[in-house]
């Protein structure tokens, strides 16, 4: 069941992604440019996503476990420190310069295979390199 759920869960979510065209770099660019050609269409995405979160919030709140899980994994770190801004800023300077995040990046795969290489090896270089830095950190 847990499988069933877990595909019929990442389907939804690329149906999703190339419904609103989350998938195509031109648009979450133009969505990104702000002072040039600005499509604003992604802004309904994006209310549809905090919508639906905030509809799991609540769920959480009323239920002690999730349905297939025997607790809550939920962050508990609440402090603001170098490491998550420096985060999220290369992530957000990453997906302005090639339109792609994680999860449309792969879609590109299929969609532009060179364009999707060169993003998905990134990705994994940028994940090893991390990993790497990481391990070295706690030696």
């Amino acid at each position: 069941m847990y499988a069933l759920i877990t595909f019929a869960t990442g389907l939804v979510f690329g149906l999703g992604l190339a419904v609103s065209e989350m998938t195509n770099p031109t648009v979450v660019i133009g969505f990104l440019d702000i002072f040039g050609d600005w499509n604003p269409s992604l802004i309904f995405v994006m209310g549809g996503a905090v919508a639906i979160g905030m509809i799991g919030y609540v769920i959480r709140n009323r239920r002690s476990k999730p349905w297939l899980a025997d607790k809550w994994y939920v962050p508990t770190r609440r402090d603001i420190d170098k490491n998550l801004v420096l985060g999220a800023a290369m992530f957000g300077v990453g997906w302005g310069l090639s339109g792609y995040c994680p999860g449309p990046g792969l879609t590109a795969l299929t969609n532009n295979p060179m364009e999707g290489f060169y993003f998905v090896a990134s990705l994994i270089a940028g994940s090893a390199l991390f990993h790497f830095q990481n391990h070295r950190k706690s030696n």
